[in-house]
């Protein structure tokens, strides 16, 4: 039951966010859809297997702030296979990350209160459309407001999935779907032949895999870490990176290890006993490829209802992250300036040389840091007598 609620949660919060990412940078309904599909059938097969074979907890998932951060790029020079090319980057830097040594140790180095600093910057202008909406078409987008925040006041685990519930309703009920929008509405993959374009590789692939790693795979580790559970990170790396890179040519992002959901498979919801949760992530597997046909549908509705409703329901369900990352970003106080710098930065949106804010607002953090402790010497301790 825990597997299965850790699927439904995953895939309803932010299903619409993975189509609306994939739609912005060029991709059809029909590529959409193949994405999404490609995905949940990937981390569909990671689940049951991994966790099958190890006997531990070990929960994996897309990557959420990845496809928020994609949704915020726009379409790259060479269109939609050139995001493609950019998600095989990506995947190969992460299998790569798992073969040598010194790049785990670099994502690890990256200061958490920057990585969440970055995250949030990311998230705030998608966090904003909820209210834009309210204040722009406020009889379709307040029903799905005021549905999260009663479900948030009485159940609170699965306000984001009324959320969606309710926009479904909405959309069923005001969106008319072209002519033979759902002809075919049953999944096909879609095959995306990648191509490789040096403006898609640095402004997707690269800040992909930063995002991927520092905002999921590290916070994945850490929350088995807090359950009890000693994971070999590099085996994951390499798997959920040869993963990525075989839904790249059917337009998937990345697959990741689980962090949110991670803790409801490896935690006491699963089972009483540490030792028994393991199944919890093979339901979870069986659930997301019970969900994989679903994507083209939801592609059909999501091309046809209007984008700022998609990115209100979006930001409901990322709202949760957000205030995370804030925490994490503010909870020191000297790196509490350079963490807000880092999202300053980020949340500006500016490309310099064409590359995108989140990259611009680590430099601007580490930099800040950096400076902020130049010169400075440990104080000495003092033993009293």
């Amino acid at each position: 039951m825990a597997g299965a609620l850790a699927a439904i949660v995953g895939y309803a919060s932010t299903f619409t966010l993975v189509l609306a990412a994939l739609t912005a940078t060029g991709a059809s309904p029909q590529q959409a859809g193949s994405g999404l599909m490609s995905v949940c059938i990937a981390i569909g097969i990671l689940n049951i297997v991994v966790s099958a074979r190890v006997k531990l907890p070990v929960s994996f998932a897309w990557s959420t702030p990845g496809v928020a951060f994609i949704l915020t790029v726009g379409e790259p020079v060479g269109g939609f296979p050139a995001v493609a090319g950019a998600f095989l980057v990506a995947a190969g830097l992460i299998v790569l990350t798992g073969l040598i040594k010194p790049l785990a140790r670099l994502i690890g180095a990256i200061p958490a209160p920057l990585a969440n600093g970055m995250l949030a910057g990311m998230l705030f202008t998608l966090c904003l459309a909820p209210i834009t909406a309210v204040a722009e078409m406020p009889m379709l987008a307040l029903p799905i407001v005021l549905a999260w925040v009663i479900g948030l006041r009485f159940a609170k685990r699965y306000a984001v999935p009324i959320a969606v519930v309710v926009t479904g309703i909405v959309l069923a009920l005001t969106t008319n779907l072209p002519a033979g929008a759902l002809d075919g509405s049953w999944p096909s993959p879609v095959p995306v032949m990648p191509v490789f374009t040096l403006d898609a590789i640095v402004r997707i692939g690269l800040p992909l895999y930063i995002v991927t790693m520092a905002s999921q795979n590290l916070p994945g580790l850490a929350v088995m870490r807090a359950n009890g559970y000693t994971l070999k990170p590099a085996p994951l790396f390499v798997m959920t990176g040869l993963a990525s890179a075989v839904t790249a040519f059917f337009g998937g992002h990345s697959s990741n290890l689980a962090a949110i959901t991670a803790a409801i498979c490896a935690g006491p919801e699963a089972h009483p006993e540490k030792a028994k949760r393991w199944p919890a992530p093979i339901s979870a597997g069986v659930v997301y490829l019970l969900l994989a046909p679903a994507a083209s549908l939801a592609a059909a509705f999501i091309a046809a209802s209007p984008p700022l409703l998609i990115q209100a329901v979006a930001g409901l369900a990322l709202l949760s992250s957000l205030t995370a990352a804030l925490s994490g970003a503010l909870v020191m106080e000297e790196t509490r300036l350079p963490a807000a710098l880092t999202f300053i930065t980020t949340a500006s949106g500016i490309t310099i040389i064409g590359v995108g804010a989140p990259f611009w607002g680590l430099v601007a953090g580490i930099g800040m840091m950096l400076l902020l402790r130049f010169g400075i010497r440990p104080e000495p301790e003092t033993t009293g007598k």
